[in-house]
């Protein structure tokens, strides 16, 4: 699987390039209930391979939050959550299944 290429972003992280997207439109979840978040998807960009999919603490523009405070993902988080996926084990150039991660306090904890 792989993720399309329109309105990604590209990103270097220790020299190896990546693409980065986050879903435009809120899901049904985000945008009704106060438990949807923001997910990441990010892919080695020259040799896709696995798919890493990162869900963040941080909830959906369009979704409905009660505090209405939503926090950007920027570049550099992207960058610090790709290190943190390596660390735990994705492997962006190997096939295989996707690899899921949650951000809970600034942390990637390892989906099973």
């Amino acid at each position: 699987m792989s993720i399309p290429k329109k309105g990604t972003r590209k990103i270097i992280v220790d020299g190896e390039p990546f693409i980065w997207l986050i879903r435009r439109q809120a899901t049904y979840t985000q945008s009704c209930y106060a438990c949807g978040n923001l997910h990441v998807a990010v892919q080695h960009a020259d040799e896709p391979g696995s798919v890493l999919v990162i869900i963040t603490d941080r909830p959906h523009p369009q979704g409905f939050t009660p505090t209405n405070e939503v926090k950007p993902v920027t570049p550099s988080d992207a960058a610090q959550w790709i290190r943190q996926a390596v660390q735990l084990g994705w492997q962006p150039r190997a096939i295989g299944n996707t690899f899921k991660v949650r951000i809970a306090g600034g942390r990637a904890e390892k989906i099973y």
